[in-house]
């Protein structure tokens, strides 16, 4: 009687281990956190670029905002963001500004490449 009431007792903590490993790896995220990343180009209205434009990044979950100024051929970069966030970008030079562009946390892609156009008098 005691062997069968230890064999029982041993099948309930077996049963709850795994029912409690089952939950842990239920509430686990069935992917890793995802990031992404959005470059492109800042240029004026014939395709020629702009260095040292600013462009600014923005967060709409957390409203921060970010900047990189354009290389000289007009490149920028934003590394290392969240794919589940919205961003809205655009560029500044001269005190023109290119118009707003969003990067929509729908959008699944891993790098995302935008150009932005800033109206310049050349």
């Amino acid at each position: 009687m005691k062997r069968s009431l230890a064999i029982i007792a041993v099948g309930m903590l077996t049963a709850s281990l795994i029912l409690a490993a089952a939950q842990a790896s239920a509430m686990a995220p069935a992917e890793p956190y995802q990031l992404r990343s959005l470059s492109g180009k800042v240029l004026n209205h014939h395709d020629e670029p702009l260095a040292q434009a600013i462009v600014y990044l923005k967060n709409t979950k957390t409203l921060a905002v970010k900047t990189y100024i354009s290389d000289a051929d007009g490149a920028y970069r934003f590394p290392a963001l969240s794919a589940n966030v919205d961003y809205e970008i655009y560029a500044e030079l001269n005190g023109r500004r290119s118009d707003t562009k969003t990067v929509s946390a729908f959008d699944n892609r891993k790098a995302v490449t935008l150009t932005l156009r800033i109206k310049t008098d050349k």
